[in-house]
């Protein structure tokens, strides 16, 4: 029975990786290959040692010959990973993306450089975007600078032109890590006013010394990213564990909880030690898609999703 048991999971295991990859021949390889360790099994042959092969070819070819790249034909969003550099207190950041967004999937493009002063920072909201699953999230920091700016950053899946978002292909090394900075304008209004998802504002109680760290370790992970790049991970490398790692550089009383893999718990959690603002929400957050969506043309995004 054990046999039986283990044969089916390296089928699943195996099979949904190579689909996934879109390794047709591989997938036909591998029904051959364990119907002849199945027919070993029923002739009552060694079919344990056939099957160890099989499983350590499997995951040869999955952990050693699948290797993340930055040369593929990237979706124009995640076509470029923001980096930069530092001296003192002055960051430079190159590829910013600053799209208009005319619907979901399109949009006017363009990218830029900008410099920002750490001494100017202000405060940082993490914003938690929802379109499914409440206990799912997807997770951005927003930097508030003294000029009126705000810098957005956001761990996204960097997927080719013809792929879309497949959370099981997030498992099986689909898609390599990007790294997104962008204005309020881009990455919040695409969620809020085009995609219509739930997207909360929750700011933080950080200083402006952590706060200060965190900026500084996205522009490392950024430069990271572009160097080398990195797989997404459905549970282990996303937007979610990321940015706990991200702020635990700032805030190193930010320790493990489930909400690192339930995202749309984390805003409870952070509320109860003490690293959101306002407690009469209770880690509620202010709702800003229907801020955003009654707002008419021409008004600063910025300024309608926090009402004074």
């Amino acid at each position: 029975m054990i046999f039986w048991v283990a044969l089916a999971l390296l089928a699943l295991w195996g099979g949904t990786a190579l689909w996934v990859q879109h390794r047709a021949p591989g997938l036909a390889l591998l029904l051959l290959a364990g119907g002849g360790v199945a027919a070993l099994r029923l002739m009552a042959l060694p079919a344990w040692p056939a099957l160890a092969a099989l499983a350590l070819a499997l995951l040869l070819w999955f952990f050693f010959a699948l290797r993340p790249r930055l040369d593929r034909d990237w979706a124009p969003d995640v076509l470029r990973i923001v980096t930069g550099e530092a001296q003192g207190d002055l960051v430079t950041l190159h590829d910013i993306r600053a799209f208009h967004w005319t619907s979901e999937t399109e949009a006017q493009q363009a990218w830029r450089s900008d410099s920002y002063d750490l001494r100017q920072i202000t405060g940082a909201d993490l914003f938690t975007s929802v379109w499914g699953n409440p206990k799912i999230a997807h997770l951005l920091l927003s930097f508030a600078f003294a000029d009126g700016r705000h810098l957005v950053f956001s761990v996204e899946i960097r997927r080719e032109r013809h792929e879309v978002f497949s959370s099981i292909g997030g498992f099986f090394r689909q898609f390599e890590l990007a790294l997104i900075a962008a204005p309020e304008e881009d990455l919040l209004r695409l969620r809020t006013t085009l995609r219509g998802e739930e997207v909360r504002r929750y700011p933080l109680t950080l200083s402006p010394v952590q706060l200060r760290k965190i900026f500084l370790s996205y522009l490392a992970l950024g430069n990271r990213l572009a160097r080398r790049a990195r797989f997404y991970n459905t549970l282990t490398a996303n937007c979610t564990t990321i940015v706990w790692q991200l702020i635990r550089v700032g805030a190193p009383e930010f320790g493990w909880h489930r909400s690192v893999l339930l995202s749309g718990l984390l805003p409870d959690w952070l509320h109860r030690i003490g690293l959101i603002e306002d407690p009469a929400r209770r880690g509620h957050g202010v709702r800003i898609t229907p801020l955003a969506q009654a707002a008419p043309d021409g008004v600063a995004y910025s300024r309608v999703i926090r009402p004074q």
